[in-house]
């Protein structure tokens, strides 16, 4: 009589666990799916389906040995709940790790299939988390590099001129009067970019009064060709083009399309003013918080720590954010940001120790 050897215990704990994560996974894609529609929301349900198959595969493996279900890892609980309350691209991002740290490829209980599925699984997901970060406002990613712009310049300032023995009061007034010109700095230019943006733009969008002249064009001839030819069009391109164009023209009784090229354009680029504004803001959003200590009236050693304690808590945060919208570690791109912003003010502050012992 042939007896199977049942697996040793801890090969059940491990097949449980495996079962309990896609069971939590699949939790997450349908928590994902509910807060979206159409294509996305499609795609979602295929991944929670998905990982409905290789729930099905630790279940056949388990037999009658499926015992009490356990919970998924802490992480995609976590994520469960963040699908649950949020359903961004920041959970895209976490899920795009999550599916990276798969154990299937090197589980020789995991079919070769599974392991292919999760591979294949993060680049679905991180293609909707692309998704995602393309579909974010330049303004929120103005925002998180604005104001850490502010942090690590003002707070080198800061660090640099208490290094160099300068009053308190002028410590706070040199802090002040960073953040303004700072903030000003990054307004202006932001205004010249975004005028000047639109002013190109508007010297290379065709001028709606040329299209009165078309009606009027000699068919034969068709100037509108070289038009399409200058534009890059081969000239059997630029003829079918043109003609089409004339065809349509006569078709709608003469009128002109409405040129909505132009608005739409303008739209996208956003105005002067407002863009000014938001990067002044930015900015002066970071630069304050290196002052913070100084405006309650802290100075010497005790104003630099609270205001290197403050900056690093906001660099870690603006860096968490950045490696979540670059799909890579939150806690990686944060150290990064406060290596990086750290580093700076320790130059500056060696600077000012520098100047404040030859008296300058």
């Amino acid at each position: 009589m042939n007896t199977t050897t049942p697996p040793p215990p801890r090969t059940i704990r491990r097949w449980r666990q495996y079962l309990a994560d896609e069971r939590a996974e699949a939790a997450v894609y349908r928590e994902l799916a509910g807060r979206r529609d159409g294509e996305e929301r499609e795609i979602l349900l295929a991944l929670a389906e998905a990982e409905g198959r290789h729930e099905a595969h630790w279940l056949e493996l388990l037999g009658d040995q499926v015992g009490k279900p356990l919970r998924g890892d802490l992480r995609t609980r976590m994520l469960a709940v963040l699908a649950r309350r949020f359903g961004s691209v920041f959970v895209l991002a976490l899920a795009q790790r999550a599916e990276a740290r798969s154990p299937y490829e090197d589980d020789d209980d995991a079919t070769s299939a599974m392991a292919a599925d999760e591979a294949i699984h993060e680049e679905v997901v991180r293609g909707l988390a692309a998704r995602g970060r393309n579909r974010l406002s330049g303004t929120f990613r103005a925002a998180v590099f604005g104001a850490n712009d502010g942090l690590v310049s003002n707070l080198s300032l800061v660090l640099g001129v208490t290094a160099a023995g300068i009053p308190a009061g002028a410590v706070l007034a040199t802090g002040i009067a960073g953040l303004l010109a700072g903030a000003l700095s990054m307004g202006a230019g932001e205004y010249v970019s975004v005028r000047s943006q639109r002013e190109l733009l508007e010297a290379s969008i065709p001028n709606p009064d040329a299209d009165r002249a078309l009606p009027h064009l000699d068919v034969d001839a068709n100037e509108l060709e070289l038009v399409y030819r200058a534009r890059g069009m081969t000239a059997a391109e630029a003829a079918d083009h043109a003609a089409d164009m004339l065809a349509s023209l006569h078709a709608r009784g003469e009128q002109p399309a409405p040129p909505a090229a132009e608005h739409a354009a303008h739209e996208a680029i956003g105005t002067g003013i407002g863009a000014a504004l938001s990067s002044f803001c930015f900015f002066a959003s970071g630069a304050v918080i290196p002052v913070i200590p100084y405006l309650f009236g802290l100075t010497g050693v005790p104003a630099m720590i609270v205001a290197l304690v403050l900056v690093g808590i906001a660099l870690l945060g603006t860096g968490s954010i950045v490696g979540l919208l670059s799909g890579t570690s939150p806690l990686g791109r944060a150290l990064r940001q406060l290596a990086i912003g750290f580093g700076a003010a320790g130059i500056t502050y060696l600077l000012g120790l520098l100047f404040g012992a030859a008296g300058v």
